[in-house]
């Protein structure tokens, strides 16, 4: 039986990926090669448009709970991604280019999947589908997707972060520490900043020019990822609140004002990514805000920051917990057009789907995934009815649910024991 996905990031390889392995034969379609959005940069699968990381790796941690879940479920993102690993402390890092390069040969190599270059432009109701546009659809395929959830679209603008050429960081004023490190080590170069400063890169933000946003009434952000010259607005100590917290990053027994830090954004370590400095500030404009912090006087943006618009799904109502639509069962959406917000979750919710609709051409989906299991809880929410207006949300404890009634400082270790027995025996049936 044959299953068309639309779509090959995140969500849509591992849809794919799940789908061959269960002996469908998968028409991946993907237009990047003929037709590209200017916020991609390769004809690779799978690119990492934003950040590098994969957030935290610490089990219990939302997003680590939910990545171990994925490895149990044979995921190839996770796969790819332990296998590109590259040093970030608590966080799963990936050498951006090396974790495209091994998702996109895995998917060429598999004998199920036929990638097709083409851009869709209809939704053939009969044919089992799994879309996974992207936030950043548009055009025709947008039309038909609104077509089927009756225009219930939503939208909010998601903000990239520059990345940097190591060689141009000044060495006198950056040092090598991780968040709490005591050995004065670690995996991130710091860019100590004092009150004064601090007080000059401060109004550089404040006062920088921000590219203009057409055809919009407003504009609205993920709060997990607010430009940062967004958060300067706010108060002039939210930064300090924030990605330039200074807190665990004392040097030479001195905590600074104010921290920048960078992660490491490729394996052969010479591209460091701004942590927390994604924005829409103009070019001219990040090169003259980060040029006030001393260890970055000389830097060399190789890559600077972007603004775009990312679309989803008002899900609840639209489709159902296995993320089906509910009027159309023969159709399936995920990634984060479905209303997940994330790397880790698109990929996640594209591993759901296709785990949902191989069972769904199989007689009938028996085996689901409940709220007490990360995976399952996103499914949960999205889909959760009593919403009338969805906000798109990272894999958090909030959604997770399950009765518990022992001492509070064990209820993480409760909930990830739970989940990870759940999803070994859901493993089993699927």
């Amino acid at each position: 039986m044959k299953v068309k996905v639309i779509g090959a990031g995140l969500a849509g390889c591992e849809a794919a990926y799940q789908l061959a392995k269960r002996g469908f034969e998968v028409d991946l379609y993907e237009q990047k090669s003929i037709k590209r959005h200017p916020a991609f940069k390769t004809d690779s699968f799978a690119e990492l448009i934003c950040s590098n990381s994969l957030r935290s790796d610490d089990l219990y941690n939302a997003v680590g709970l939910l990545k171990q879940e994925m490895r149990i479920l044979d995921s190839l993102i996770m796969e790819a991604a332990d296998h590109c690993r590259i040093p970030a402390g608590k966080s799963l890092a990936v050498d951006r280019n090396g974790f495209s390069e091994y998702i996109t040969n895995k998917i060429k190599e598999n004998k199920n999947i036929n990638v097709i270059n083409e851009e869709v432009t209809s939704i053939d109701e009969s044919i089992p589908t799994i879309i996974c546009a992207g936030p950043l659809c548009e055009g025709q395929l947008a039309d038909e997707i609104g077509r089927l959830c009756d225009r219930k679209f939503l939208h909010f603008y998601d903000a990239v972060s520059p990345i940097v050429e190591k060689d141009s960081i000044d060495f006198n004023y950056a040092y090598y520490k991780s968040r709490y490190d005591d050995e004065n080590t670690g995996d991130y170069i710091n860019c100590p900043l004092t009150r004064d400063e601090f007080q000059t890169f401060y109004e550089a933000v404040i006062n920088a020019r921000k590219i203009a946003v057409h055809d919009i009434d407003d504009e609205k952000y993920f709060e997990g990822c607010m430009p940062f010259e967004e958060m300067a607005r706010r108060g002039y100590k939210t930064l300090l609140f924030g990605p330039m917290k200074p807190v665990g990053l004392e040097h030479d027994g001195v905590r600074p004002y104010a921290v920048v830090q960078l992660r490491k954004d490729n394996a052969i370590d010479t591209l460091y990514n701004v942590v927390g400095f994604q924005t829409h500030l103009t070019f001219g404009s990040q090169e003259e805000v980060l040029k006030t912090i001393p260890a970055l006087r000389n830097v060399h943006i190789v890559r600077y920051g972007v603004m775009h618009r990312n679309t989803y799904l008002n899900s609840p109502g639209i489709i159902d917990h296995h993320y089906q639509f509910i009027k159309h069962p023969s159709v399936f959406i995920a990634g984060q057009i479905s209303g997940v917000e994330g790397y880790v979750e698109s990929a996640a919710s594209g591993l759901y789907a296709a785990i949902s609709m191989a069972q769904y051409l199989n007689g009938g989906i028996k085996e689901e995934l409940g709220p007490d299991t990360m995976m399952g809880a996103m499914a949960h929410y999205i889909s959760d009815q009593s919403i009338s207006n969805l906000q798109p949300m990272n894999a958090n404890f909030g959604i997770f649910r399950m009765e518990y009634e022992g001492p509070k400082n064990d209820r993480k270790k409760a909930y990830v024991e739970h989940a990870l027995k759940k999803v070994e025996e859901f493993s089993k049936h699927v």
